[in-house]
C-alpha cells in the first residue's frame, strides 16, 4: 500500500493505493506510514487538485472499493450522478431495490469519499442528513457548494 496525502480546501486528505487501484481516501493526514512515489498516486493527486481548482468534474481513476454486494451496488450508483447535482437517499434506493436506511449506511461506508461522491447524496427534500468525513456535514456542504454553488440545500438536520 502506498499512501499520499494533500492539502485541500476541506483540509489534509490522504489517498491510498493499493494493486494499481486507489483503495480508500481518507480526511486527515496519515502519520508513520511511509509514502513512495507512485504514479497512480500522483495522477489522483493532480486530479483532486484540479477538482478543487473548479477545472475537473469527473475523476478517470482505477478504484476498489471493499464492500458488500449492496454496498457496491449503492457506490457504483452514487457514481452516475452527474457532478453539481445530487439524489435523495430514496431516490438510489428505488434505483438499486433497497431502501433509504440502507443506502444510508452504505453511504457511510464508503471507502473512498469524493471520489465516489457519497457527499452528492442528501436526505429528503435537499437536507444534509450526513458525512462521515471530515467535518461531516460541514464538509459535504462545502463539496457540493464547490460543485454548483446555486444548489439550493434547504438545512442541515
Amino acid at each position: 500500500m502506498t499512501t499520499l496525502t494533500l492539502d485541500t480546501p476541506v483540509g489534509p486528505v490522504t489517498v491510498y493505493a493499493t494493486d494499481g487501484a486507489i483503495t480508500r481516501v481518507r480526511f486527515g493526514s496519515k502519520d508513520g506510514e511511509s509514502v513512495v512515489d507512485d504514479p497512480l498516486l500522483n495522477t489522483a493527486a493532480e486530479q483532486l487538485t484540479a477538482y478543487f481548482a473548479g477545472q475537473r468534474t469527473r475523476f478517470e481513476l482505477p478504484l476498489e472499493a471493499a464492500g458488500s454486494a449492496h454496498n457496491k451496488a449503492v457506490w457504483d450508483a452514487m457514481l452516475r450522478i452527474p457532478y453539481g447535482e445530487t439524489r435523495s437517499y430514496g431516490d438510489i434506493a428505488e434505483e438499486i431495490g433497497s431502501n433509504a436506511r440502507a443506502v444510508g449506511v452504505a453511504c457511510g461506508s464508503n471507502p473512498i469519499p469524493i471520489l465516489i461522491p457519497c457527499h452528492r447524496v442528501v436526505g429528503k427534500d435537499g437536507k444534509l442528513v450526513g458525512f462521515s468525513g471530515g467535518d461531516g456535514k460541514k464538509t459535504k456542504a462545502r463539496l457540493l457548494d464547490l460543485e454548483a454553488p446555486s444548489l439550493p440545500l434547504l438545512s442541515f438536520s
